[in-house]
């Protein structure tokens, strides 16, 4: 069995974080299962006065891959707490799975910081990785990151997949500013947002 790992903040999931899933499952047609994981502290993200609670970025992580044929949102660090280290996720998906081949999906910039995460050796050894490239642009930059990452043992393959220009933070500065955020999410996403008056400034 093959599962891909695409962890993240999600803060909030948008159909950038979508998109790579889908090039994923394109590109990789023997993926059997894709485990989407929301982080419950990012080691690499400070917190901000407007982020999302570990709960709500996990309900908002459903709604946005629950329609996707071969995915589930799990909440294993979220349930767990403190920092998510990727090199701990991944040894509970090998007790859970030991034949499994995993597929440790990742953006560009953090292919390039990839060989300093925590016990990067152990994450070599037990997943190959997913490198996804956003642009022509990013083709380049990525291409650059993987050979240094290949030199400190990792196997990698790039996935491109349809550009996506808005990042997170940008949505979250968006909604603050009370601006339309219905082009980069799902729908049930936004109402979601909306209704909880996640990410507005807290008095």
């Amino acid at each position: 069995m093959t599962v891909a790992l695409f962890g993240g903040s999600f803060d909030p999931v948008h159909n950038g974080h979508v998109n790579v899933v889908r090039s994923l499952l394109e590109r990789v047609t023997d993926i059997d299962r894709v485990i989407i994981m929301p982080a419950a502290v990012n080691p690499f993200k400070a917190q901000t006065g407007t982020s999302a609670s570990a709960e709500d970025r996990l309900q908002m992580c459903r709604l946005a891959f629950g329609h996707i044929p071969l995915c589930t949102v799990s909440d294993y660090e979220i349930s767990k707490s403190g920092i998510s280290y990727t090199v701990n996720t991944l040894e509970w998906l090998k007790e859970s799975c030991p034949e499994c081949r995993i597929i440790l999906t990742v953006g560009s910039d953090s292919l390039e910081s990839l060989p300093k995460w925590h016990r990067a050796e152990d994450i070599f050894r037990m997943a190959d990785i997913a490198a996804v490239s956003r642009s022509a642009q990013d083709n380049l930059r990525i291409a650059a990151f993987a050979e240094k990452a290949q030199s400190a043992g990792a196997r990698v393959m790039i996935v491109e997949t349809e550009p996506f220009e808005v990042s997170s933070t940008q949505i979250r500065e968006k909604i603050l500013k009370n601006q339309d955020i219905s082009c980069y999410m799902d729908k049930n996403v936004v109402e979601y947002i909306l209704s909880r008056h996640i990410y507005e400034r807290r008095k």
